[in-house]
């Protein structure tokens, strides 16, 4: 049973459709997915075609906007957008350590996780496009990791696409996670030393902060041990938009005096526990490095293992001299499995997960080759999540993808380009640019 309802400007529906766990056992068990469709006031009756929006992450639901905010008011301007909770996300079967335990062990747990990639989200939306479109051919938008399973849907079911666009979400087709990490840290040093640039008081705030937490033990309201590796984390925030300067404010306010002598504000635990805290999207944890697992060899806690080749990242060194405290961003680590209450449980899974060699390809170089689908990518130069280089190595790899590289706006720039961005990619897509 669906059911329809009403915000500004939009009539929006909520579907529910069920898939097998195992593209390749369809006869064994299945889970349920969940998508909201949006069409605009006025055109709900209407035949249009539709858009369906793949999520960044892994491991977020699609947004939970109200009305027709920016891309999306773009495109229900032309279509009917279908916006997917990917499997494990949001209302679609979500994945986390409540539920994971319904599977039994961490060994039970993981082995099910192996089924919550790219290649099983794009089944997934063939799948569902037969009840949805009837069978005809849709365009996809791919926000980040959305754009990793569009490359994905390009290789493995290129008839089920009439456009494909991609924001921020061009994946290297062949490099593991230790040659992806290899390529972050030095983007993201980058990044914090720009940040400093624009607000050089942050350099003694940070340094404060972090010499703060090497000589106590903090923990948040939620029970997460604040760690200073847990606070370099918040570097994060460095490849958005506003990114910059929601790090600044959350640094001027870090300390209250009180009777005991300065300690952290609970206004600043506060609001890092919601930047740290991996409660409302744990599954982003468990398989975070999964994404570039293709060649049989295990991600083995890449970004962990290959930050220690960066030893300009150790907070204790840097305090020790005179260096600015370096932050980091986008990576995982074993000891989130340990600080974070939604993730302390599970940490066996997460290792099983780490040695796991059975990875499958991801990407079909041949038959990109031959693409014949209509294809645009906006590219961010010096993206901090997506490294550009390998992003245009795989534009090339791409017949007739287009590209739009821009430095005017950061990874989000689909949040905060909107309209433009989409304007741009239809465009391209459309060989009228």
């Amino acid at each position: 049973m669906t059911l329809s309802y009403r915000q500004p400007g939009v009539v929006l529906t909520d579907r529910r459709f069920t898939v097998p766990l195992d593209h390749d056992r369809p006869e064994g068990e299945t889970i349920e997915l969940y998508a909201r469709e949006a069409v605009a006031s006025g055109r709900a009756g209407q035949d249009l075609p539709w858009l369906l929006y793949l999520q960044g992450g892994p491991g977020f639901g699609a947004d939970r906007s109200v009305g027709r905010p920016g891309w999306l008011g773009r495109a229900l301007k032309e279509y009917r957008v279908l916006l997917l909770d990917q499997r494990g996300t949001g209302h679609s079967t979500p994945a986390n350590r409540q539920t994971l335990p319904l599977r039994g062990g961490p060994a039970e747990q993981a082995d099910y996780l192996t089924h919550f990639r790219a290649d099983s989200i794009v089944r997934d939306c063939e799948a569902v496009r037969v009840h949805v479109t009837g069978g005809r051919p849709w365009t996809v938008l791919g926000q980040s990791f959305g754009g990793f399973c569009v490359t994905s849907y390009l290789s493995l079911a290129p008839e089920g696409l009439a456009t494909a666009l991609v924001t921020g979400g061009l994946p290297s087709l062949d490099a593991h996670a230790d040659d992806v990490y290899r390529a972050a840290y030095p983007r993201i040093e980058r990044k914090v030393s720009a940040h400093y640039a624009r607000y050089p008081q942050d350099v003694e705030r940070a340094r404060r902060i972090a010499d703060h937490l090497l000589t106590h033990d903090v923990v948040l309201p939620n029970g997460y041990r604040f760690t200073v590796e847990a606070f370099q984390s918040l570097g994060i925030l460095l490849g958005t938009g506003d990114g910059t300067h929601r790090l600044h404010h959350l640094l001027e306010d870090a300390f209250v005096r009180t009777p005991q002598g300065p300690a952290l504000s609970d206004a600043f635990l506060e609001q890092v526990q919601i930047q740290v805290s991996f409660a409302r999207h744990p599954l982003y944890a468990l398989v975070h490095e999964s994404i570039y697992g293709q060649d049989g060899r295990p991600t083995d806690w890449s970004a962990e293992r290959i930050r220690a080749e960066f030893p300009q990242f150790d907070a204790a060194k840097a305090l020790a001299g005179d260096e600015p405290l370096l932050f980091t961003g986008e990576s995982i680590h074993p000891w989130m499995f340990a600080s974070d209450p939604a993730l302390r449980p599970l940490r066996e899974t997460a290792d099983l997960l780490a040695a796991h060699t059975g990875w499958t390809p991801l990407y079909d170089p041949a038959r990109l080759a031959a693409n014949e689908v209509p294809v645009a990518a906006a590219v961010y130069h010096d993206d901090m999540y997506v490294d550009t280089a390998h992003s245009l190595r795989t534009a090339q790899a791409v017949r007739g993808l287009r590209t739009w590289v821009t430095d005017e706006f950061e990874h989000d720039g689909v949040r905060a380009g909107g309209p433009r961005v989409l304007d741009r990619l239809l465009a391209l897509a459309r060989d009228e640019a």
